[in-house]
């Protein structure tokens, strides 16, 4: 990393409309100010809804690390008006959406702030985060202990599947799942 750049690792996720073009434009989003430079994304995939209401269309995920200067509320406030680009509302907890980007990590920060908790308070116990991750940064770890690991044995890793990126219309893949 160069001087003054703090690395973070952040996950995306979407299950609403055009949603692998929605995370791609979203990447470029998140990495257009010069205060955030790209250092890699995941392969793309798709998953179950994890908690929040049933009947969801199932999500894209995935994951990206960057570097930056901004302090990590700033950071915060980045995530969220790129998710305000892609028209996302906050009216059901864990509900659909369009675009959701977390923190997962900030460095080696360590907060309990209600309005930033670094590391994400549920990224440990989530395989739509941990095994993209785990493909972007092989030897990863979260609270000391590798994200290939705590993938495995997350509940919702049975229900990944890598996506390939073709036939997605309107969050509903034709052909483009696959085993």
């Amino acid at each position: 990393m160069s001087s003054g750049y703090t690395k973070a690792i952040l996950a995306l996720g979407s299950n609403l409309g055009e949603r692998n073009d929605t995370l791609s434009t979203a990447v470029a989003d998140l990495v257009d100010p010069p205060e955030v430079r790209l250092l890699g994304v995941s392969p793309v995939v798709q998953t179950k809804a994890v908690g929040g209401p049933e009947g969801q269309p199932d999500f894209l995920n995935m994951v990206m690390a960057v570097e930056t200067t901004l302090t990590p509320l700033e950071l915060l406030k980045h995530c969220h008006d790129v998710e305000q680009k892609h028209h996302r509302t906050r009216e059901v907890r864990w509900g659909p959406r369009t675009l959701d980007v977390d923190i997962i990590v900030f460095g080696d920060l360590v907060s309990d702030d209600p309005v930033l908790t670094i590391p994400h308070p549920r990224a440990a116990e989530r395989a739509f985060v941990l095994y993209p991750w785990s493909l972007l940064e092989p030897h990863a770890q979260l609270n000391g202990r590798s994200v290939a690991e705590l993938a495995a044995v997350a509940a919702d890793m049975p229900d990944i599947r890598r996506f390939d990126g073709f036939g997605d219309v309107a969050g509903v893949p034709a052909t483009g799942a696959v085993e």
